[in-house]
């Protein structure tokens, strides 16, 4: 199928899944997962409709907005992925929104470099509600203290949560974990507005749980390659 004939697919099941829920359409964000995929394809992408893009490396990311150029303007990059400390400034420059802060560490240098930059970093806060050990983020128990420490920073808006959910061939079965993420937004409603949950396997199941971002790759672009590293470390199920 065509990448028109994909993202005509994907809408209508973001349609169906929030008509399922009771929540009108416009609540939830298609985040195009961009990884792997060349600057090109994601013009095209951005021909068909798509605004936000979700980029899992920072390099990356960075090469192929220089080759876009100008023609980026107008298109909206978040950081999904895992972020190093010392690639802060540019990510920082890149993204509007990064939906993987996982540490502490990570928070306070943001801050720091928000606070150099002049700026107000937008940020999600990644929970590890499945409790796996390859994944990174906060655990459920500490997320309210996080949330105290992250809320007094200056430079930086707590906008809401994001998870990754256990690959399954059953999305249903990692609805609990959806549900978990969504119960969690009561520490601070006022503040934890945005859920970032759901990826090509399983969004219909986390837009019927709450979700306001769905970050969707190969639905929309097809299967992608790999690096034997990035698969044996699961970086792969990060990247929709």
């Amino acid at each position: 199928m065509s990448l028109e004939d994909n993202l005509v697919r994907v809408r209508q099941r973001i349609a169906e899944a929030c008509k399922r829920a009771g929540r009108p359409i416009e609540a939830v964000k298609l985040v195009a997962v961009t990884k792997n995929v060349s600057p090109d394809r994601i013009l095209e992408a951005a021909g068909l409709g798509v605004t936000y893009f979700g980029e899992n490396r920072v390099q990356e990311a960075k090469k192929k907005i220089s080759v876009l150029g100008d023609k980026a303007q107008g298109l909206r990059f978040h950081m999904i992925g895992h972020l190093q400390r010392n690639k802060v400034a540019p990510a920082l420059r890149m993204f509007e929104l990064i939906h993987s802060v996982d540490s502490l560490r990570l928070l306070q240098a943001i801050e720091r470099k928000s606070d150099e930059l002049g700026i107000t970093a937008k940020i999600l806060l990644q929970v590890n509600v499945s409790g796996e050990s390859t994944k990174s983020g906060f655990s459920p128990q500490e997320l309210n203290s996080v949330l105290e420490v992250a809320t007094g920073l200056r430079h930086i808006q707590v906008m809401g949560l994001m998870t990754i959910a256990p690959y399954t061939e059953n999305p249903e079965t990692v609805r609990p974990y959806f549900a978990q993420l969504r119960e969690l937004t009561e520490i601070d409603p006022s503040v934890l507005r945005e859920l970032s949950m759901g990826m090509s396997g399983d969004f219909e199941v986390a837009i019927e749980e709450g979700a306001t971002m769905v970050r969707i790759g190969t639905a929309i672009f097809g299967s992608r390659c790999y690096t034997r590293e990035e698969n044996s470390i699961g970086m792969d199920s990060s990247a929709g």
